[in-house]
């Protein structure tokens, strides 16, 4: 059974239901037996990859190519196209029920099957997650171990742009604002922008982009880092000497922001992972696609990803999540923190107007799995702290009361519910700044899936808009020759 000819024959699907039965390692060995090639660099990994998507997505597109994917109602037309099905994007697809895939992969088997820190880490490592992201593959320890290295060798951050960052008035100026500029200020070395004024061939432009891709993901952590020290720390920066010898992303944004905890550098890694991606139709994914489909360079397209990461009802919504949490502890007082007392808090915030933040996804009918993640190290590194006892609580009551509301379609828990209560107990308190590490961590998913844009050639997109007064003479018109 455990032979690789056997392995090899196997597909996926198969390897999942082999997943009760057989015995842990074996499933892992086979997995990484049936997926990982032989790539040494993760630029020949992709490369390899390539030509075999492209002919699988002209074959697509000459069989099926005429075929009706969707049906766009009026409503759907007003109401932001949710659940329209009108993009592809590869590197990740959300199922109602098991949440985020990466690339076939659920959060649990990526915690199981990709690498992690040697001797004793406990998360898979992000440059794992990025080797996934862009090839398909579960990567082994020393693919991973390229990744980690080549991402170290470019992650010094420009003098010039550090300087300028500095000097921005950080009392005043949101930490994502900074951000933004920073990816801003970056660009002026994109790899594509000089490849595409020097009239490379299209059908090469994703090297450019890749390398773009790299280049920006290895230094976001030091300019995440440079924010968080300038805004809350009064420009007091950590050390050099301090990151240079760190080999692992995560790890590295620990260190920078000048945590030295373990622990911490365990809860970066399992954030940058759950936080990487989550389908194409979300504001910032969304965002990067549009800007880069106009052959914007990837650090042009993340900068506009990272503006729409910003607004309220998207990226920030773990800072408010947070905001909303204490203010319940405020609000409970002296009061036990019983079922009775969280359902009459509950059932306040809905009578004053409000949501209740961190409940309920667009497209997930159930628990978040990137919640249960954050759950299960919460368990176990901080299973006596208040807050997260709250949150605890708080899963036991919300759903029943937004069930009771009647208007809510999943009343289950999302990952803003959980990430804010787990950066507060290590220390990092300042809620304003949440939504950078979010900006960081994405940066992952969607410039994978901009170099696969840019490798498949996909064109502009250019969707056909109509106005009010036109969709009411269409349908009258239909209507009276009916």
């Amino acid at each position: 059974m455990h032979c690789a000819r056997f392995v090899l024959a196997l597909g996926r699907r198969d390897l999942r239901r082999a997943e009760k039965s057989w015995p842990s390692d074996v499933w892992k060995r086979a997995v990484r037996a049936l997926s990982t090639s032989s790539a040494t660099s993760l630029q020949e990994a992709v490369r390899s990859k390539i030509e075999p998507m492209r002919a699988q997505v002209h074959e697509v597109r000459e069989r099926f190519g005429e075929e009706v994917l969707d049906a766009c109602t009026v409503n759907q037309a007003y109401g932001g196209m949710r659940s329209l099905k009108a993009m592809v994007y590869e590197t990740s697809l959300l199922d109602p029920q098991e949440g985020i895939r990466f690339r076939g992969f659920s959060i649990p088997e990526c915690q199981r099957l990709l690498p992690r820190a040697k001797p004793s880490g406990e998360q898979p490592l992000p440059e794992g997650l990025l080797w996934l992201l862009l090839t398909g593959e579960i990567p082994t320890e020393s693919q991973v171990e390229s990744v980690c290295q080549d991402l170290k060798r470019r992650a010094a951050v420009p003098p010039e742009v550090l300087r300028l960052l500095d000097e921005l008035p950080h009392e005043r100026m949101h930490p994502m604002t900074q951000f933004s500029v920073a990816v801003s200020l970056l660009q002026h070395e994109s790899k594509m922008a000089e490849a595409y004024a020097q009239g490379a061939p299209k059908s090469t432009f994703w090297e450019y982009c890749l390398e773009d891709a790299l280049t920006l993901i290895a230094r976001l952590p030091a300019v995440a880092a440079r924010i968080y020290r300038n805004t809350f720390h009064g420009g007091k920066h950590v050390p050099a000497e301090k990151i240079e010898k760190v080999d692992d992303m995560g790890m590295r944004l620990a260190r920078s922001l000048g945590f030295e905890l373990n622990e911490f550098d365990e809860l970066m890694r399992l954030y940058l992972v759950l936080h990487a991606d989550h389908e194409g139709g979300n504001v910032s994914a969304h965002a990067v696609r549009l800007v880069g489909s106009a052959l914007s360079d990837p650090y042009l397209s993340f900068a506009a990803g990272l503006n729409g990461l910003a607004g309220p009802l998207h990226g920030l919504a773990n800072q408010e999540v947070l905001r909303w949490l204490l203010q319940m502890k405020e609000k409970l007082g002296n009061r036990p923190m019983t079922t009775e007392n969280l359902r009459e808090l509950c059932w306040e915030t809905l009578r004053e107007g409000h949501v209740i933040p961190g409940f309920g996804h667009a497209v997930l009918r159930r628990t978040d799995p990137r919640y249960t993640a954050q759950r299960e190290f919460a368990l176990k590194h901080l299973p006596h702290d208040e807050m997260f006892q709250l949150v605890s609580k708080l899963y036991e009551v919300v759903p029943r009361v937004l069930e009771e509301q009647g208007k809510v379609k999943n009343p289950w828990p999302n990952v803003d519910q959980h990430s804010g209560i787990l950066l507060r107990y290590y220390g990092l308190v300042e809620s304003n700044f949440y939504t950078v590490l979010f900006g960081v961590s994405r940066a992952l998913g969607t410039l994978s899936s901009l170099v696969w844009d840019r490798a498949l050639g996909l064109p502009i997109e250019r969707p056909k808009s109509v106005t009010t007064q036109w969709i009411r003479e269409h349908f009258e018109k239909r209507s009276v020759s009916a």
